[in-house]
């Protein structure tokens, strides 16, 4: 995974028990659901990589299934390059792993639909966002509701993937929600480079919280050690972690 300088995503990054003592979290402004997409709209999830839909909606999606509202899942890599110079893991066999669990993750959260899998290259996207950009606009419509990780997630893919929704959110009239998953990591509790006064906080049931865990535990290939080159699991223990909260972050 190549990082952002300014932002990087090394080692185990800053704890949930850190995250957790912080106050700026609960005072953040709550939303519901059913507030964030509203009767009639359409959700449309962006991910970078397979596993990118679940740790940053994961729970949302849940709760928007048990209530019925359209949902469309745009899988934009099939997140090929996560294991380099891996024998373990090499690209052909990712390709057809990593989309698997991806549905199997969605199935948890009660997400039946098939992902609309883009085959874009993983770990290039920043040179071809004007590409996925024209690639999301026929699929768009100003009633929607986009949501995709942020652009200054500190992965190069993530931030290129929020850049493109954002140019087509600003053709189609669609509305985009971006959500953080690697900052995380690399932020600390009030740090000044995220965009704190336009968060929001969508309060999770308990049924929503245990369905994400369940979906996070399908991305097998990326929560085991590989074997081949001695690589420590891709999704680490404080990603897991934060996937258990009762609550999602989001910029609007």
């Amino acid at each position: 995974m190549d990082a952002v300088t300014d932002r990087p995503i090394r080692g185990q990054g800053t704890s949930e028990s850190d995250w957790n003592a912080w106050p700026g979290l609960r005072h953040l402004r709550a939303t519901t659901s059913e507030q964030l997409v509203p009767h009639g709209a359409r959700a449309v999830v962006v991910a970078p990589h397979p596993d990118d839909e679940v740790l940053s909606v994961g729970g949302l999606l849940a709760q928007l299934a048990r209530s019925g509202t359209s949902v469309c899942v745009v899988a934009v890599t099939d997140g090929t390059a996560s294991h380099r110079g891996s024998a373990d893991w090499p690209a052909d066999r990712l390709v057809r792993v990593r989309p698997q669990e991806s549905r199997d993750a969605l199935r948890c959260l009660g997400i039946q639909v098939e992902p609309m899998r883009l085959g874009m290259p993983d770990g290039d996207l920043r040179d071809q966002r004007g590409q996925l950009a024209e690639r999301l606009l026929p699929m768009l419509d100003r009633s929607d509701v986009i949501f995709t990780t942020w652009r200054q997630d500190g992965h190069p893919d993530h931030e290129a993937t929020g850049h493109a929704c954002a140019f087509a959110a600003a053709r189609t009239g669609a509305r985009l929600v971006e959500v953080p998953v690697w900052a995380w990591h690399w932020a600390a509790p009030g740090d000044e480079r995220l965009p704190w006064h336009r968060a929001i906080r969508v309060d999770l049931d308990a049924d929503a919280v245990s369905r994400k865990r369940q979906a996070v535990q399908c991305f097998k290939s990326q929560l085991e050690p590989d074997a081949s080159t001695g690589a420590a699991p891709i999704l680490r223990s404080t990603t897991v972690e934060r996937a258990a909260r009762p609550f999602e972050v989001m910029f609007t």
